[in-house]
């Protein structure tokens, strides 16, 4: 179900339901297009399915389309985004070409006549090279930029420099030696959605009995992605310490992009090491794409963990503020910006797991401290991190470059 801009009226401040008003006249007439490589499974994906409704809604004309590529385009590109994050590559001509080449090919059936482009990603990328630019494009990436692999990134700048604008989620992520413009806009979740709305205790009970999730003892819940750069494998080690302490189950619930070649081989990983734990019933690994679950297990947990090693912002940290659950989760990337740790959730060092251990013991002794923290995590994500501030920011970034 797509929400209209009047639906979040109770939800968010008058003054930025008026900014949004005010901005979107400026734009009726106006066309946008935003173009990523999945439409299901991740962050992006699902901001997109939010934000592009509501960019129509306010009178922006706006699509969204997908780039297609082959498995071999898609092996290529997930090493991209590793080596993006910092991970080693062998940059072959080869790998080069491939990449190149899926763009091309997708450009021959895709018209771009917009007003505006904006385009996610490393994916698609090197779109803007096949198109006669008559318009702004924005290159919108959402990974953690702060230590790229420094010959993919020499290959990339070649694209990026086509851009008239680049966006990232943090300060940290902006390249000084870059002469394109960036400007920094965070992420957000749709409280409206089906993973964030407000659901009652029994669809909370009835959808975890539906997924065999048991509820007579406190578990601890990590939602992600099975990707390395989320550590589900560490999570496992940080909870066979809290089980010392703490009597508690673990949920892994997490799914596979179709853009991501890698989640089947992590999962069977995660599956190996957590097995004599799972065979006992105290971690339990879940893989389906269902919303209303996600909702049910981030309301039910004791705490919510996100260990990851790398994050562009981290929006399942977002959901869990959102939620007012205690969230402990990695120094790295955005998730800083979300939590000030000790007071709205808690911070750890990414392979710090004896750490992450203790703190999580520490709230499951202490459900006050929880209540407290998850309180002020779910009022600064309403001012910073909701649907409706990222569509306002870029209702009023449209304006200006078209504008200029």
């Amino acid at each position: 179900m797509a929400y209209r801009i009047d639906d979040y009226a109770k939800i968010v401040d008058q003054e930025v339901m008026f900014e949004i008003f005010k901005s979107a006249r400026q734009l009726c007439g106006k066309s946008i297009v935003h173009i990523n490589s999945t439409y299901y499974g991740g962050g992006v994906a699902e901001m997109l399915s939010a934000l592009v409704p509501l960019l129509n809604d306010a009178g922006a004309e706006t699509g969204w389309r997908q780039l297609r590529g082959s498995p071999d385009f898609f092996n290529i590109t997930k090493k991209f985004h590793n080596a993006l994050q910092g991970d080693d590559i062998h940059l072959t001509e080869m790998k080069k070409k491939l990449y190149i080449e899926a763009n091309e090919d997708f450009s021959t059936y895709t018209h771009i006549d917009h007003d505006c482009v904006i385009v996610h990603d490393p994916q698609p990328l090197p779109l803007i090279k096949f198109y006669k630019k008559k318009q702004p494009w924005i290159w919108r990436v959402h990974v953690d930029l702060s230590h790229p692999n420094a010959n993919l990134w020499d290959f990339f700048k070649n694209h990026i420099l086509r851009y008239d604008l680049v966006i990232v989620s943090h300060q940290q992520y902006r390249k000084k030696e870059m002469p394109v413009e960036q400007r920094v806009i965070h992420p957000a979740i749709d409280p409206l959605s089906t993973k964030n709305m407000e659901i009652s205790e029994k669809t909370i009970e009835k959808t975890l009995k539906k997924f065999k999730v048991p509820t007579d003892k406190p578990f601890l819940c990590q939602i992600s992605r099975f990707d390395k750069w989320k550590d589900p494998e560490g999570v496992i080690d940080i909870f066979r310490l809290v089980k010392e302490k703490f009597d508690c189950r673990l949920v892994l619930c997490g799914s596979a992009a179709t853009d991501d070649p890698e989640g089947s081989q992590t999962y069977e990983r995660v599956r190996k090491k957590a097995n004599n734990h799972a065979k006992d019933g105290d971690v339990i690994l879940i893989t389906s794409l269902n919303n209303i679950l996600v909702n049910a297990l981030q309301r039910k947990a004791a705490v919510i963990i996100q260990k990851s090693l790398r994050e562009g912002f981290g929006l399942t940290v977002t959901e869990g503020l959102w939620k007012e659950k205690a969230v402990v989760a990695s120094k790295v990337g955005g998730i800083p910006l979300q939590i000030r740790n000790g007071e709205s959730g808690f911070l750890v060092p990414p392979k710090a797991t004896k750490e992450f251990a203790e703190i999580i013991v520490e709230i499951l002794k202490n459900p006050k401290l929880a209540k407290k923290v998850g309180k002020k995590g779910k009022a600064y994500v309403k001012t910073n991190f909701l649907i409706t501030r990222l569509l306002l920011d870029y209702l009023k970034l449209v304006n200006e470059l078209i504008c200029r």
